[in-house]
């Protein structure tokens, strides 16, 4: 097989064991993990490759820009001791663990050490949130959870750059001290400008497929700047991010918010599994050249470091919850979350893209790289595999879920959006005003329970006209009464009309 068809193959096998994740409920990431191992280890497999100073960029920046984009400041603004907690404290706190692990048990040197905790340290919180999806719980646990997988990767990057280079230099100078020192608030401070210069030239590439592509490109621009000047990538593409998404413009074109929505989901997805293939190529690998004690004993290491990085973020969630319940008692915050919601958000610490591209791109002269490396891989995978695997069965058995509080959310939202109509309509007169006035009447009778059967016969008939109506235009087609160009234009123009009429769960595309 060539290298293309060798994707292809692969691609083919990620769709197909999709379906599986989504028959039994499971996140995808942790689908990929099990099937990125299992695929390496046929016989014949594809080889493949990353450069690693590629490796972080490549996987890292679309995913940081996908997640900043949907994370408001506000929210961070709300939640910053959380934040702090665990995407500041708990990542240095399990580095530190893992690192006395490392330079206890197979004799690391510290920076290697300490370069190995960084490595595992960061929770990716996008199999958690995929569940969450499905399964809601309270906000402020998602918004937790969404947050710290934007702020634990610079955290992480940070202490990995740092410790990475003094074991490779063999020593650490004032001016190294000095660039790490103003790596972070120097990413954040170059993050905001390039966010703001951005921001002037989107309406030029508006309703573009290079406006999309340009997306990109920022995403790719920004890490690549601030790694020759030395700043935290991650910051900086977190800062321009959240800048640009800062600034909402309400008249932004939907068609392009839509199509550049469909785009990056399908990159991020592209990339994940993408990742958790190269993972299982680099294990296999690994695993063929280690002799029987060699491979005992990294896989003692592993575990080790598995139940040291689990058993952490449990201990700091509840280290937490202790604080929280006593800033609470001063009458001047919110009660802390409970017992169970606790517990979800300590066994949602799953190890994903950072902890795999940070693996990929550490230099064939680190030291016992590949016993590091397993152990990384190691707690992808049993995080993914057993954490991800029974997040759901766990909210369930919690019963902490809040399906029907979201629901009661977004109906409460959408009268509100359909008073805002009303309210706007109030001073308009004439028959085209009255047929919206009726229309969002009917959103507000719906979402409050009232004349239910009209509305659900009101959309099962706006779906038989939809159906009719592309009827008749495929018989057009057929008889070349119109031609192609115009034939796409109606056909999309029916697409948005049949989309306006379908329920919320329709809308969604799943991501497996």
């Amino acid at each position: 097989m060539t290298y293309f068809e060798s994707l292809l193959a692969l691609m083919l096998t990620a769709v197909v064991m999709l379906q599986v994740a989504r028959r039994f409920s499971l996140p995808y990431p942790t689908v990929m993990a099990a099937v990125g191992v299992a695929v390496a280890s046929i016989p014949g497999a594809p080889v493949l490759s990353i450069d690693p100073g590629t490796a972080l960029a490549l996987f890292i920046a679309p995913v940081l820009v996908d997640a900043a984009f949907d994370f408001p400041i506000g929210a961070a603004k709300r939640l910053m001791l959380p934040l702090i907690v665990y995407a500041v404290v708990a990542v240095l706190a399990t580095a530190a663990l893992v690192a006395w692990l490392g330079w206890y048990a197979i004799g690391l040197p510290i920076a290697a050490a300490v370069t190995l905790g960084a490595i595992v340290a960061p929770p990716d919180a996008a199999a958690a949130t995929a569940v969450l999806a499905n399964l809601p719980v309270a906000r402020r646990i998602d918004a937790v959870l969404k947050g710290e997988s934007l702020f634990n990767d610079a955290t992480a990057l940070l202490l990995f750059n740092a410790a990475l280079t003094i074991q490779m230099r063999g020593t650490f100078d004032l001016a190294t001290g000095i660039q790490f020192g103003l790596a972070a608030p120097g990413g954040i401070l170059f993050g905001i400008a390039y966010g703001l210069l951005a921001r002037r030239f989107q309406p030029a590439v508006e309703n573009t497929v290079g406006g999309t592509l340009l997306q990109f490109l920022h995403a790719f621009i920004t890490w690549v700047i601030a790694e020759h000047l030395h700043l935290s990538a991650v910051l900086a593409v977190v800062a321009s991010a959240m800048t640009i998404a800062a600034k909402v413009d309400l008249h932004a074109s939907p068609r392009m918010r839509v199509h550049s929505y469909a785009v990056w989901t399908t990159v991020v997805f592209l990339l994940n599994v993408f990742a958790f293939l190269l993972m299982g190529e680099q294990a296999r690998h690994i695993l063929s050249a280690m002799t029987g004690p060699e491979l005992v004993n990294a896989g003692w290491f592993a575990l080790w470091v598995v139940l040291a990085v689990i058993g952490m973020r449990l201990v700091i969630a509840f280290v937490y919850r202790g604080i929280a319940i006593a800033r609470a008692s001063t009458g001047r915050h919110s009660a802390p979350v409970s017992v169970a919601e606790t517990f979800l958000v300590g066994w949602a610490g799953m190890r994903g893209l950072v902890t795999l591209a940070t693996a990929f791109a550490l230099p064939a002269g680190f030291p016992q790289r590949d016993t590091v490396v397993l152990a990384a891989f190691a707690v992808v995978l049993a995080t993914l595999v057993i954490q991800g695997a029974t997040l759901t069965p766990l909210i369930r058995a919690l019963r902490i879920g809040r399906e029907q509080e979201a629901q009661d959310e977004i109906g409460h939202a959408r009268v509100q959006l359909a008073d805002a109509a009303l309210t706007r309509l109030e001073r308009e007169t004439g028959d085209a005003a009255d047929a919206l006035r009726r229309e969002y009447q009917d959103i507000c009778a719906g979402v409050s329970g009232k004349d239910r059967q009209t509305l659900d016969r009101r959309h099962a008939l706006a779906l038989a006209v939809v159906v009719a109506q592309r009827e008749r235009l495929e018989q057009l087609h057929g008889e070349q009464a119109i031609g192609s160009d115009s034939y796409l234009l109606l056909q999309e123009a029916l697409d948005w009309r049949e989309l306006s009429v379908w329920s919320d769960e329709d809308r969604q595309i799943e991501e497996n």
